[in-house]
């Protein structure tokens, strides 16, 4: 199946990775999912949640965020809280980057990757995940790099993306058209083994089968693994 913007059923949209892109951030990188675009930064402070002080370890915690008009028409500032939706993403992510770091060596320290998407065109959580490893793992390194940790607390790399089925077709990395008219979409999230973090999945039609599952979990790691070579490619480019 050729889709409408020309891609293959089984390829991902162009990506982009630009590491350090905010200077002022330990670790930061913007980056580009087709029209998708996530700038993610990662900020360390010396201290962890009440409920983890004394224990010896670090935590790792997402934020996110769509900008007013990184959406086809203004999407209202959250100014009393985070909506539910909202919510669900930055656990998602958090829930996705501790999976890469050993929180022991990390020590008692809070990393907060703060996930602002700038221009929404479907699979932004997916990036903010695969973007935000490449900003926690820049700020790792300024850790190791001003003699706070000896050595790094990063244990794996993490990246994550959506499939579907939509028209009948298996489709990777859906775009907004895809995903707002998807039988069935999925987000997954994987370490660089392919071990999953996350899997979240809904069919809006049909039950899917597990045949079908399995196409779709096979297809999003084939997928991944290209994103953590870009991971990786961004990472070096930084050294």
């Amino acid at each position: 199946m050729t889709r409408h913007h020309g891609r293959l059923a089984d390829e991902l949209r162009q990506i982009e990775i630009i590491p350090g892109y905010a200077p002022y951030a330990e670790g930061s990188a913007l980056i580009s999912c087709g029209n998708t675009r996530v700038l993610c930064t990662a900020s360390i402070e010396d201290h962890v949640p009440g409920w983890l002080r004394g224990q010896g370890r670090g935590w790792v915690s997402g934020e996110y965020a769509l900008l007013p008009r990184s959406t086809h028409t203004r999407t209202r500032r959250e100014r009393t809280g985070a909506g539910g939706r909202t919510q669900e993403i930055q656990r998602l992510i958090g829930r996705a980057l501790r999976a890469a770091v050993d929180l022991t060596a990390l020590g008692e320290r809070l990393i907060t990757v703060d996930c602002d998407v700038i221009q929404a065109d479907g699979g932004t959580r997916t990036a903010a995940i695969t973007g935000g490893y490449v900003a926690l793992a820049l700020a790792l390194r300024t850790l190791q790099a001003n003699g706070t940790l000896t050595h790094d607390p990063l244990a794996r790399a993490v990246a994550a993306v959506s499939v579907g089925i939509v028209g009948g077709e298996l489709l990777l990395d859906l775009d907004y058209s895809e995903d707002s008219s998807a039988d069935m979409d999925c987000n997954v999230v994987q370490t660089d083994s392919g071990a999953f973090v996350e899997v979240q999945g809904t069919a809006e039609g049909d039950p899917v089968s597990r045949t079908q599952m399995d196409a779709l979990l096979d297809l999003a790691g084939r997928g991944i693994g290209r994103l953590i070579a870009a991971q990786r490619a961004a990472l070096e480019a930084k050294t």
